[in-house]
């Protein structure tokens, strides 16, 4: 099992994540343990403040670094009890690393991580430098907070373990998998306002479907994400669907 801890000052905000979908159905089945931690309650004053002027003017308030310290570290203590040792603490930061699936599939080996929500214009920078491991950001641009983007990377780390989704080809066959764009799906009605299913999905020849799903997640690729074919190694077959592609789009272009 794996041990998830969060210190962040909205806990009743991941109960979208603990009691909904494949996550909940993940968490009951025992693949995973959240823990959340409220520096709130790790303050000392009656107001429970967390948050304070930052030195040198500006606008908004920082976290304080007292009540986040404490926080990290009880969630360190609590992670080395439950499974021997704690795990690296991750920052949500827009100045962060940019999470991509290579990075899902790190974390989701990992039997533990502890993931640090900043909220209001961030959070004192001694913290960082004395008790954060690493930093992750969902993109170039600003949330509210580091809850939604906690929540993301643990429900993409979080599917990703064996037993999460009813169909372990469901993980297998995700956008980005192998380095690819997923190719498009389709389900019942046959025809759907005069749009009809493609013919090779309703033929039952496994290999035709196979590789027309493989040259339309090059299509995808090529069409959308050309950054992505531009770093990955091609196999023959590839290889001969891009050229395939290609003399399509000639055709096209000539008739």
């Amino acid at each position: 099992m794996r041990r998830y801890d969060v210190v962040t000052i909205f806990p009743a905000m991941f109960a979208a994540l603990t009691e909904h979908g494949v996550t909940r159905r993940a968490r009951e089945r025992g693949l995973y343990e959240l823990a959340l931690h409220d520096p709130r309650d790790f303050t000392h004053d009656p107001h429970r403040r967390v948050d304070d002027r930052p030195y040198g003017g500006g606008p908004g308030m920082l976290m304080r670094p007292e009540p986040l310290t404490a926080a990290l570290r009880h969630a360190r203590a609590e992670q080395l009890r439950a499974v021997g040792t704690p795990g690296p603490v991750i920052y949500l930061s827009p100045q962060g690393k940019r999470l991509d699936h290579a990075e899902v599939m790190r974390l989701a080996a990992r039997p533990s991580f502890i993931l640090l929500c900043g909220r209001y214009e961030g959070i004192d920078q001694r913290v960082i430098e004395a008790e954060v491991d690493e930093e992750l950001s969902l993109g170039d641009f600003v949330l509210t907070g580091g809850e939604l983007a906690a929540m993301v990377v643990l429900d993409a780390v979080i599917r990703q373990l064996p037993g999460a989704l009813g169909d372990a080809q469901s993980a297998e066959a995700d956008s980005y998998v192998g380095g690819l764009l997923d190719h498009p799906h389709y389900t019942r009605p046959e025809v759907f306002e005069g749009r009809a299913v493609p013919e090779v999905l309703r033929s039952g020849n496994h290999e035709a479907i196979a590789r027309w799903r493989l040259k339309e997640r090059l299509r995808r690729t090529r069409t959308l994400r050309p950054d992505l074919l531009a770093s990955r190694p091609l196999s023959v077959l590839e290889s001969r669907l891009l050229e395939e592609l290609e003399q399509e789009e000639k055709r096209d272009t000539s008739a």
